[in-house]
This record gives structure tokens, C-alpha cells and sequence, in this order.
């Protein structure tokens, strides 16, 4: 037993050591404000390759190549530098975001392939939001101001100011506001809600950014258009009325038609039967 420990023992000491090539990042997921740079960390040791091939990858719909043979490909060729194998993207944008992963091969090694992944999210502070305020609107009728700023990253919180005054949706108000959709629905609009109507969008990365103010009117109906609504439901309200009692009247039957009768023909009598002169013989003389 123990001259067979030994020979093992000396098996192991004298065959090559099995060691992978390792990769790794020391800050696996980075979030850097929008124009600015990022550096995109990946540590790597080799069991014998002192110079393996090292390759940086994005994942989206596809995979692109960023880095590969020893260069950078599309748009990082003029913006992206790396140093061993730690990829710094200058300038990012929103594009940039996404899942990128470093790949290194030593091909000298027993085990040649290691891979690490590195996500990145670029925050955009909060642009000039579209807003939707019509010009004028009637009296009563429900009405939805709509707001949207879609490249703030993370997504923007919305305020409604009238006349620059914050308005707060509570139990009481006329109003209710969606701070993450940026609608201000009214269910009812009145005259006291016409003023000049603006929103604003914000989040954590920079300064809040507001749309222009637009004047809201709210007004009454015209004339001609009042007197054409109430014709309209007068007329509605009478063929109401009307279908009504045609219903009633075919439940109590005095809607039923009366069953024909039938026609009798007129009596014509018939003719005087015709004698025939030509047989007649006179028999008897007639003297007056």
C-alpha cells in the first residue's frame, strides 16, 4: 500500500497541471450617466498562453462584435480603447446600454476558453416632454392632457402645473393626475378650468424639464348647437315613446287585425227565356 501511494504520489507530482484560463470582472453590472465614459472591467489569468486572444462582444437581437482581432468594428472605432482586457467606451449614449461579455481563448492551455459578462445602463436625465392641450374644449365634456418624455432612463415622473401653479389631485378635485402615465383627466371640465396648462418631467439623474405652456379654453356650446342637440333628443325621445305603446298595445291585443270576411256575390237573375217565332202559329183571331 504504501509503494503504491508513492508511485501516485510521484504520478501526480510529475504530470502537467490541469488549469483553466480564468476570466472575470471586478464590477459586473456599471451604471454611468449619458456623455460620459465606461469602463467596462475584465480580469483574466492564463496557465501558460502569455498571449491569448481576447475579444469583446454585445448582446442585443444579434451578437455584434465590439472588439476582435485585435481591433475595434462599427461605431467603437473611433470612441473605445482597451487596456489588457478592460474595454473603456467613451462618450456612451442610450445605444450603448446592453449586455456586453469578454472572451479570452489560450490556446496554449489545457482548457482554452473563459468568459465573463458585464452589464451596462446608461441613465439619461430627463428631456423636454410632448404635451397634448387643445386650444378650446365645451362646457361638461371630459377631457385627458397628455404628457410623455421618452428617453429619460429611468423612466420620468410627471407633474401638471395651470398657470404655474402645481396642481395636486385630491378627493375634491375635478381632476385626477397619473404621475407615472402623465395624463390630467377631467371628468367634467368647467370654465373655471381654462389657464395655461404645462407639464414637466423628471427623475433621479438631472434637472426636471417642462414643455411650453398652452392656453386651454373651455366654452359653450353655440346656439345652433344647443337648439340641433335638443331636436335631436326630442326626436329620440319620441320614437321611444312610440315603441312603447306599440308594446303595450300588441299586449292587450288591441293591435290584432280583424279576420277578413268573406265577399258574397251580388245575385243577378237570370234571363227571360226567349220564344221562338218562327214555330209560333196564330190559333185564334182577336177582335176589339
Amino acid at each position: 500500500m504504501t509503494m503504491l501511494a508513492l508511485l501516485l504520489l510521484i504520478t501526480l507530482l510529475h504530470s502537467p497541471a490541469c488549469l483553466s484560463v480564468t476570466v472575470s470582472s471586478s464590477k459586473p453590472r456599471v451604471e454611468v450617466h449619458e456623455h460620459t465614459d465606461a469602463v467596462l472591467a475584465c480580469e483574466f489569468r492564463t496557465e501558460k498562453d502569455q498571449n491569448p486572444r481576447i475579444e469583446w462582444k454585445k448582446k442585443g437581437k444579434g451578437v455584434t462584435f465590439v472588439y476582435f482581432d485585435h481591433k475595434f468594428t462599427g461605431s467603437y472605432k473611433q470612441r473605445a480603447t482597451i487596456e489588457g482586457a478592460t474595454l473603456t467606451i467613451h462618450s456612451v449614449t442610450q445605444k450603448d446600454s446592453g449586455e456586453y461579455r469578454c472572451e479570452v481563448t489560450a490556446s496554449e492551455d489545457h482548457v482554452t476558453f473563459g468568459e465573463a459578462t458585464v452589464i451596462l445602463n446608461v441613465l439619461v436625465p430627463p428631456h423636454v416632454p410632448s404635451c397634448e392641450v387643445p386650444s378650446s374644449v365645451f362646457v361638461s365634456a371630459d377631457l385627458d392632457l397628455l404628457c410623455k418624455d421618452k428617453l429619460s432612463v429611468p423612466p420620468a415622473t410627471y407633474r401638471w402645473y395651470k398657470d404655474n401653479k402645481a396642481l395636486t389631485a385630491t378627493a375634491d378635485t375635478p381632476f385626477s393626475i397619473d404621475t407615472h402615465k402623465g395624463t390630467l383627466k377631467f371628468k367634467s371640465v368647467s370654465k373655471m378650468d381654462s389657464g395655461m396648462y404645462r407639464c414637466e418631467s423628471s427623475n433621479s439623474v438631472g434637472a426636471p424639464k417642462s414643455c411650453v405652456a398652452q392656453q386651454l379654453k373651455v366654452i359653450d356650446y353655440p346656439l345652433n348647437m344647443t337648439i340641433l342637440i335638443a331636436g335631436a333628443v326630442g326626436f329620440l325621445l319620441l320614437i321611444f315613446f312610440c315603441c312603447i305603446c306599440v308594446c303595450v298595445c300588441r299586449r292587450r291585443g288591441c293591435c290584432k287585425k280583424g279576420k277578413k270576411t268573406k265577399s258574397t256575390k251580388s245575385y243577378n237573375p237570370p234571363p227571360p227565356p226567349t220564344r221562338n217565332l218562327k214555330k209560333y202559329k196564330q190559333t185564334q183571331s182577336f177582335m176589339i
